[in-house]
């Protein structure tokens, strides 16, 4: 499968202090990529560079072959975005809104919006100032699906929404894909985006912390946990220990690339019992990762 978005030592700085530091990212057609990190990550550094809304400072970044910054009026027909927070002339009702954006775009738009709007039940005389925080965010969907773009960027789009509102928002988002979109999509919701995503990139204070298919990470990233007799195993030996815990004769240790003939011979030693590999979600990898000191982080992926 091709990669449709493709950053190679992205970087761009603000006041002297690196906001994004030679990102590297690749998201393959017809992935749910989610961008993972806390507030100040990044993310929507690097969301605004992909889209063409600013120069990087080094590196390159391309989106359907098309440079994003010098390309960045031809791709906004072939792009969605969505902002973390969108703002519209509140003044206008649901369907002004689509027909004034439907004068930047070609003829097909203002239909397809229509569609949409009224698949999200909105009503079209209302004014966008009394919708709710949910109807607001489907509006900016709907204005970003409505070039019927092939990738579609979303930057924290349920933040602010209730539960079932950011379920149901989610839930479209596999519907998208499954029509063969690409979707990459920020969050600092980890737990939650865990459910859609198909490949995840972890990000803090600018740098890349992993990244890759969801499955793989599965494996990347796993639990070990024992009982053992005489002296504690040597967790050094397993691969680069994220977190060591445990009580009496319980041990644990979060591992990240554990080394397979070490822990396979450790599964299999006289003086372990009760051995088991367990694997964990998306935000206890983010929690380990964030545990290694920057030295270490820095550098991998």
């Amino acid at each position: 499968m091709s990669n449709v978005i493709v950053a190679q030592g992205l970087t761009k700085c603000y006041g002297g202090r690196a906001a994004l530091d030679q990102l590297d990212l690749a998201v393959p057609g017809g992935a749910i990529f989610a961008l993972l990190g806390d507030n100040g990550a990044g993310k929507t550094t690097a969301l605004r560079l992909l889209t063409g809304q600013m120069p990087a400072d080094a590196g390159r970044a391309e989106v359907l072959g098309e440079d994003c910054y010098a390309r960045a009026v031809e791709l906004r027909h072939r792009v969605g975005y969505v902002p973390e927070r969108p703002r519209f002339y509140d003044w206008m009702s649901v369907d002004e809104i689509g027909r004034f954006v439907a004068g930047f775009h070609k003829q097909s738009f203002l239909g397809r919006y229509r569609e949409l709007t009224g698949r999200f039940a909105l009503e079209p005389g209302k004014k966008l100032k009394h919708l709710s925080k949910g109807g607001y965010a489907k509006v900016a969907l709907a204005l970003a699906l409505a070039p019927d773009p092939e990738v579609l960027i979303l930057d924290e789009p349920t933040s602010g929404l209730d539960l079932l509102t950011r379920r149901e928002f989610l839930t479209g988002m596999v519907d998208l894909a499954g029509d063969g979109r690409t979707v990459l999509i920020s969050s600092h919701q980890i737990a939650e985006v865990e459910r859609v995503a198909s490949h995840v990139a972890f990000l803090s204070e600018g740098k890349l912390l992993l990244s890759g298919p969801v499955e793989d990470l599965r494996s990347r990233v796993v639990r070990l946990r024992l009982r053992y007799e005489g002296a504690p195993p040597d967790a050094a030996s397993l691969g680069t220990v994220l977190e060591r815990n445990g009580s009496g004769r319980l041990w644990q240790a979060l591992v990240r690339d554990p080394d397979r003939t070490a822990v396979e011979a450790l599964r299999h030693s006289p003086n372990v019992a009760e051995f088991e590999e367990v694997p964990v979600g998306l935000e206890e990898m983010y929690c380990g990762l964030m545990a290694l000191p920057v030295a270490e982080r820095e550098g991998r992926s």
